[in-house]
């Protein structure tokens, strides 16, 4: 793994702890088991789909390990709008998490455009 690939692993990692420590803050236990569940389960999911690409056995496995990743982070922005427009949480670091979210969009977005252009040459 190179150092820039390092690096946005760590963001990962910083992504789902900082998801844990939000959801584990939520009141009520049945919102927290389902849609906290659900916030933990992509969040976390992106950081191991971006390891598995890391590794990933050619061009085309990689390119489509990272369509996951995206996708995992778009599911976990919408987890997060949710949790913020219906008050469960009042954690400050929840415009944190969301703009991490979306940093990480832009990174994977851009690393998909690249390695599908590469992929074509």
């Amino acid at each position: 793994m190179n150092e820039k690939s390092k690096i946005i692993s760590e963001e990962f990692l910083l992504f789902a702890t900082s998801i844990i420590s939000v959801v584990a803050g939520i009141a009520n236990v049945q919102v927290r088991n389902v849609i906290g569940y659900q916030l933990i389960k992509s969040g976390s999911s992106a950081g191991a789909n971006y390891e598995e690409a890391c590794g990933a056995e050619s061009k085309a496995d990689f390119i489509h390990k990272l369509h996951i990743v995206y996708k995992e982070l778009r599911e976990s922005n919408y987890w997060i709008k949710i949790i913020k427009k219906s008050g469960i949480s009042n954690s400050t670091e929840l415009d944190a998490i969301f703009n991490q979210s979306e940093k990480l969009l832009k990174i994977i977005g851009k690393s998909l455009i690249t390695s599908k252009k590469n992929r074509a040459t």
